[in-house]
């Protein structure tokens, strides 16, 4: 495949577009800042701008043959598929007002020109933000655990309030087009050689973890969820949690549920080092199944 892949210059990025270009697909990574990995064409684009998406999904393919006779420049875009990353990625980095407007307008960007000019299979990063507990203000328990995609979506900060936005604007664009559009609820995005530095105090002290739902994923098990969407078609328009198998802390599910969701539904039995970000519909319809853990690097002090 062809994949207009924004946002890989990022810290998921830069790992889920150069595993994807490493399975075969031809990648273009769209990004203020080159990836520069030899396997990944860079191409600068600014995003809040529609005549430079639009511009750049119907550009030439970078790996045209201009020999070619039956070289075809009046086509529609030039891709196959969108992933789209691309993003101010967390509250306080940018004033409140510039990460939702930034956020939205180049995700409605992105989106329209895609659809206009023909793909029919697009992947965008959506948040585990959406359900309010990471940057909520105060104390934030979730309606009931394992969280599942039907949990309520009830953000309270500019970076999730424009996750949402994008989730919306995302079902309009497949009621609009009947494209196959994908959102991933990425959980704390974790990089393998980070282990070591951020997980022992995790471990050491699960209350860290309260805001990601003591959950995480690492990058690569990412880099296969997306795979899984651009493999899947058919799907019309849904969300899924993206996260590993096993929660992010030594504790087990039952110690972390009394001493921190007291009160709170439990709505089936969990393994004991199960995560409670549900990762069971992306299991179910995708098959994803993460291979890694912070288990394969550190010991497990309460095993």
């Amino acid at each position: 495949m062809r994949i207009f892949f924004t946002g890989g210059s990022g810290k998921a990025g830069h790992h889920v577009a150069p595993y994807l270009a490493s399975l075969g697909h031809q990648v273009t990574n769209i990004d203020r800042t080159p990836l520069g990995h030899p396997d990944v064409q860079d191409l600068e684009v600014d995003l809040t701008d529609a005549g430079q998406v639009w511009s750049a999904l119907a550009a030439v393919p970078t790996e045209a043959d201009f020999d070619d006779p039956d070289l075809d420049l009046t086509r529609g875009s030039a891709y196959d598929a969108v992933v789209h990353f691309a993003a101010i990625p967390r509250p306080l980095a940018s004033s409140d007002q510039t990460t939702y407007a930034t956020n939205v307008l180049a995700h409605y960007n992105v989106l329209e020109a895609a659809t206009r000019l023909g793909v029919r299979k697009i992947v965008f990063a959506s948040s585990e933000t959406t359900y309010g507990i990471c940057f909520g203000q105060g104390e934030r328990k979730p309606l009931y655990v394992p969280v599942d995609e039907e949990h309520p979506v009830v953000p309270e900060d500019s970076y999730a309030m424009s996750k949402v936005a994008g989730e919306v604007t995302a079902h309009a664009f497949h009621a609009r087009t009947g494209a196959d559009i994908y959102g991933l609820r990425i959980n704390n995005v974790i990089e393998p050689d980070e282990y070591t530095e951020l997980f022992p105090p995790f471990l050491e002290d699960p209350s860290l973890r309260r805001r990601n739902l003591f959950a995480y994923i690492d990058t690569r098990d990412l880099g296969q969820m997306v795979r899984r969407c651009l493999e899947t078609d058919g799907l019309g328009y849904e969300v899924f949690n993206v996260a590993n198998a096993d929660m992010s802390v030594a504790a087990t599910t039952d110690e972390v549920i009394a001493r921190f969701y007291d009160g709170v539904e439990v709505r089936r039995e969990m393994g004991r080092d199960e995560t409670f970000y549900s990762i069971e519909k992306a299991r179910r319809v995708l098959g994803y199944e993460p291979e890694h853990s912070w288990r394969d690097v550190l010991d497990d002090p309460g095993a």
